[in-house]
C-alpha cells in the first residue's frame, strides 16, 4: 500500500479526506481498486476516465440493478457516457459510505430513480424504479394493472402536494421515515 499513498500525495490525500465521508484507509483502498480497473499501459492521472463497463465489473455493482443508473450519476463526463474519474469514484464511494448523511444519501438516491433526469419522480421513473428491484423477467414482472396499482399507492403515500411526481422533498420525507434506508444505501469495498 506504500506505493498507493505515494500517487495520491498526502495534502491530496486530505483534501479528500474533508472533501468526503472516507477515511484515510478508504481512500487509499478505493485508489487501488481504482488504479486496478486501469489498463496497464495507461499512467493514472486526474483526468483518467475508466469506462462505466469497466466500472460496472466490481462486485459491489455488477448485481446491483442501478449500475449503471449509479454510474451515469456520479460522472463527470461531458458525454455523460457513465465513466468515472477516481474522483467521480470517490464521490460515489463517499455517497455510499456508513458515515454519509441522510441527506446525503437520500439526494444521491433520488438522482439515481429520476431515471429521466428532470428533478421529480414521474410514472415512467417509478414504472422503471420498479422494474429495476423485481426483474424485467416475464416470471418477476408485475402486470400492468399490478403496476398501476402500486404507482398510485406510491404516489398515494408519497406525493404531497398531490402534482402527480415525486420531488426531492417529498422523497426526502418518505425517507426519513424509513430508518432502514441508510443502512441499505451503501457499497462497502
Amino acid at each position: 500500500m506504500g506505493t498507493t499513498a505515494s500517487h495520491i500525495g498526502k495534502d491530496l490525500l486530505s483534501e479528500y479526506q474533508e472533501l468526503t465521508f472516507l477515511t484515510k484507509q478508504e481512500i487509499l483502498l478505493a485508489h487501488k481498486r481504482f488504479t486496478e480497473l486501469l489498463p496497464k499501459e495507461v499512467k493514472h492521472d486526474p483526468e483518467t476516465r475508466v469506462p462505466m463497463k469497466t466500472i460496472l465489473t466490481l462486485p459491489e455493482l455488477k448485481s446491483n440493478p442501478f449500475g449503471k443508473r449509479i454510474c451515469y450519476v456520479f460522472s463527470t463526463a461531458p458525454q455523460k457516457d457513465g465513466s468515472l474519474t477516481f474522483e467521480d469514484f470517490l464521490d460515489l464511494l463517499s455517497a455510499f459510505s456508513d458515515s454519509a448523511t441522510l441527506e446525503i444519501k437520500s439526494h444521491y438516491a433520488f438522482r439515481i430513480f429520476d431515471f429521466d433526469d428532470d428533478g421529480t419522480l414521474n410514472c415512467d421513473d417509478l414504472e422503471k424504479l420498479v422494474n429495476c428491484l423485481t426483474g424485467e423477467t416475464d416470471e418477476t414482472r408485475l402486470t400492468s394493472q399490478e403496476m398501476s396499482q402500486l404507482i398510485s399507492n406510491i404516489l398515494e403515500e408519497s406525493d404531497i402536494d398531490k402534482d402527480g411526481t415525486v420531488n426531492l422533498s417529498e422523497f426526502q420525507h418518505v425517507i426519513s421515515r424509513s430508518p432502514d434506508f441508510v443502512s441499505s444505501f451503501k457499497i462497502v469495498l
